[in-house]
């Protein structure tokens, strides 16, 4: 038994030492590759980006769509997550629960799909991403390896597959239009969405004015 605890032990005291060397590396250095990507049979195109090389549209564009209270909340939104288990209690669908800063924890250092035991590291990568790296720099790595397409990652690779140009240079509704398909980029359209989904771009889009005139985005562009 006590080899058993002993082992435990130094597994935890392992993790806990390799997931902060990790998080303070990825504060200066650009994620390289993330399990997604590797994953993914479609190939990997990406290109990082410097958030000040991304128009501003595109960050509030996602705040829009994802995280309203992304400037304001400590990296877990409780009335969401309160929300989700209340309709889960009810048999119905999660949705909506996970902030910006808890994808890119996932997508970083993680793996798709649920579970609690994912959803517990998640959590504690959350902590850690939240106090060591800041808001500006969980929106640069979310921009950056977030998948926009079928093997594409990062907005800027997004953008100049769907638009022809560099994420520097994103209309409202451009913006708008790469944040609408972000949950489901294999499966929803950019280019030319119809019905659901144009209406749903162009909702995203006009609040892209709301997060500017709210200053919800006064986090990053301090």
């Amino acid at each position: 038994m006590r080899l058993v605890v002993r082992f435990l032990f130094k597994t935890l005291v392992g993790f806990l030492g390799l997931s902060l060397v990790l998080v303070l590396l990825f504060k200066f250095v650009p994620v390289p590759v993330t399990a997604t990507m590797v994953m993914d049979g479609n190939g990997i195109t990406k290109d990082w980006t410097s958030l000040s090389n991304i128009d501003r549209n595109m960050v509030r564009a996602v705040i829009a769509a994802e995280d309203g209270k992304f400037c304001t909340h400590d990296g877990f939104d409780r009335e969401a997550i309160e929300k989700a288990i209340e309709n889960n209690a009810r048999g119905g669908r999660i949705k909506g629960g996970s902030t910006i800063s808890q994808q890119t924890a996932k997508n970083v250092f993680l793996w798709q799909g649920g579970g609690y035991v994912r959803k517990g590291f998640e959590a504690w990568f959350t902590v850690l991403i939240e106090q060591i790296w800041g808001k500006r720099r969980i929106m640069e790595v979310y921009l950056n390896v977030a998948e926009t397409g079928i093997g594409t990652y990062g907005v800027e690779a997004g953008a100049r597959r769907y638009f022809g140009k560099s994420a520097a240079s994103l209309t409202p509704l451009e913006a708008a239009r790469m944040a609408a398909a972000l949950p489901l980029p294999k499966e929803r359209s950019v280019k030319n969405p119809r019905g659901w989904l144009a209406r749903h771009g162009g909702t995203i889009a006009a609040r892209v004015g709301v997060v500017r005139r709210d200053g919800l985005d006064a986090c990053i562009y301090q």
